[in-house]
């Protein structure tokens, strides 16, 4: 079946529904969802929004220059400007929308400070500022006539000139996008969705490795479509870590424990409750999240230890209650009284830097395709996330896709000549136990190899295993009807190499990427 749309969304975290929201009064826009609308990194986020808001103390200078620190000199810095001084403006256009911020007795922002921010500017609702963002705006994505949500619908492919016969290369230089093939998973079937302008919001990787903070979704899925598309993709070797995700084996995801713990006056201990942080870094448990990730990472290797720990028990008990109550639950749920206990903790993989490479207008390298939030690659992260960066990036460059593709969409019409999805001569996979068996393999290889601490022998040993579970899904692919599980297998496989290959390319320690065989690079400030 076919179906046409002006805007075709695939995604439904803040970067999907802020561009959807902004650009339907222009047309019909479908937002597909693979699951639920609340199943997005966005519901998940717990620490808050970064933005100049108190001009007393801050400027948009300070921003510019903690993001470029916290980014090892990599970020691109007209991009890192435009979010910082963009950001004010879409906090407005967020409230506008109805999501609530707390405010202090004064009825002023009450600022946050997280790691590697030199001043107090990040805004927050308690500990769950995703969950409050995500809510207000499906709120208003719901009562919107022009946008339909299609929930458990999985985009397997986007539509180029490929699919009418032509040969398409990383080397050609017009690959234009008409839209995506995609699966409903309630009835099997592959519909073709035509589209004049279509936007990846699709999030990020985390699923890619055993422990992540990320929901099971986030598997990499625009970044793999866009790359087997022949679309750009860059700093893959960027994988942030937190460091402190609430160390529960079994969960997956894993559980986190906010980095804004660690600004309230949090401190890292090991098994014994000794502080390590000193050895490391003399901004101890406020140093950046690479840093802290490796320290941590460095104690349980030379200890032997699954976990450190975090202690807040020295803190008003009354006081930790507030200002955490979904941890507090969380770790009550666990039989763990933090206002009393250590808190177990251990890095997990958390946001991705790196994904498919946009300009300044979020358009990607192929025409009529737009990125946006954690799938894409602006250049503001450069080799580390700076803390809370992410939210307002998703927003800010959410609104730079809106206005263009506002601009140009009249000069795009719907190509008709697509054919629809074929799967002739397929038939359903004999043993699902061979799905989920690869998908287990790669999450161990890219934990094992590709994690906090990389080598070349480590990645050499990632690249060899993994090449022979790719050769065995794409023969399975080819003979199988199509499925989410397999997808996603391919997709997982399709980014597990793009992180392996950009980290072997990438011959010096920087940012996130840390190598024991080529020694940090000094800043390049």
């Amino acid at each position: 079946m076919i179906k046409k749309f002006d805007f075709l969304v695939i995604g439904s975290g803040i970067a999907g529904m802020s561009f959807a929201l902004k650009v339907a009064h222009k047309g019909k826009v479908a937002l597909i969802c693979k699951t639920e609308l609340e199943e997005a990194n966005t519901y998940y986020a717990q620490g808050g929004v970064a933005s100049v808001t108190n001009t007393l103390v801050d400027n948009f200078e300070k921003h510019i220059e903690d993001t470029m620190i916290a980014g090892d000199w990599i970020s691109d810095r007209a991009a890192v400007e435009k979010v910082v001084r963009e950001a004010p403006a879409q906090i407005n256009e967020l409230i506008n929308w109805g999501v609530n911020f707390d405010k202090n007795d004064k009825g002023e922002f009450d600022l946050h400070r997280e790691g590697g921010h030199s001043e107090f500017r990040i805004l927050h609702h308690k500990d769950n500022t995703g969950a409050e963002i995500q809510d207000s705006l499906i709120n208003a994505i719901k009562n919107h006539p022009n946008i339909t949500v299609f929930e458990n619908h999985f985009a397997i492919e986007i539509l180029t000139q490929h699919h009418l016969g032509i040969e398409v290369t990383r080397q050609t230089p017009d690959i234009k996008c008409y839209g995506a093939y995609i699966l409903d998973l309630k009835s099997g079937k592959v519909d073709t969705y035509l589209s004049k302008i279509t936007l990846m919001a699709t999030g990020g990787v985390g699923a890619v490795y055993q422990t992540t903070t990320n929901p099971l979704v986030a598997t990499g899925d625009g970044i793999a479509m866009v790359y087997r598309a022949k679309g750009t993709v860059k700093d893959m070797e960027f994988v942030q870590f937190h460091p402190t995700a609430l160390f529960h084996p079994g969960d997956r995801p894993s559980f986190l424990i906010t980095e804004a713990m660690r600004g309230y006056g949090g401190i890292l201990r090991t098994k014994d409750g000794k502080e390590f942080m000193q050895k490391y870094d003399s901004r101890l448990s406020l140093a950046p999240r690479d840093i802290v990730a490796r320290a941590i990472d460095n104690e349980m290797k030379n200890r032997g230890d699954d976990h450190v720990y975090l202690d807040v028990t020295h803190k008003d008990a009354e006081e930790t209650r507030k200002h955490f109550p979904n941890i507090y639950e969380k770790c009550m749920s666990l039989g763990i009284d933090i206002t009393k206990e250590f808190i177990p903790v251990a890095p997990a993989a958390h946001y991705l830097c790196g994904g498919i490479q946009v300009d300044l207008n979020s358009q990607s390298s192929i025409e009529r395709l737009y990125a946006v939030g954690e799938c894409a690659c602006t250049g503001l992260h450069g080799g580390n996330r700076l803390a809370s960066n992410s939210l307002i990036e998703a927003v800010v460059y959410a609104d730079a896709a809106a206005q263009h593709s506002l601009d140009t969409i009249d000069e795009y019409t719907y190509n008709t000549r697509i054919p629809e999805w074929n799967d002739e001569g397929t038939r359903s996979p004999e043993e699902m136990v061979l799905i989920t068996q690869s998908m287990k393999e790669v999450n161990q290889i890219m934990s094992a190899y590709v994690g906090i601490v990389r080598s070349d022998l480590r990645l050499k040993r990632a690249w060899d295993r993994l090449d022979i579970i790719y050769e065995e899904t794409e023969s399975l692919f080819k003979r199988s009807l199509v499925s989410k599980e397999i997808c996603e297998l391919r997709n997982v496989i399709n980014v597990g190499y793009l992180i392996m290959r950009q980290a072997i390319e990438r011959k010096e320690s920087r940012g996130l990427h840390y190598t024991i065989d080529y020694p940090h690079a000094k800043n390049k400030g």
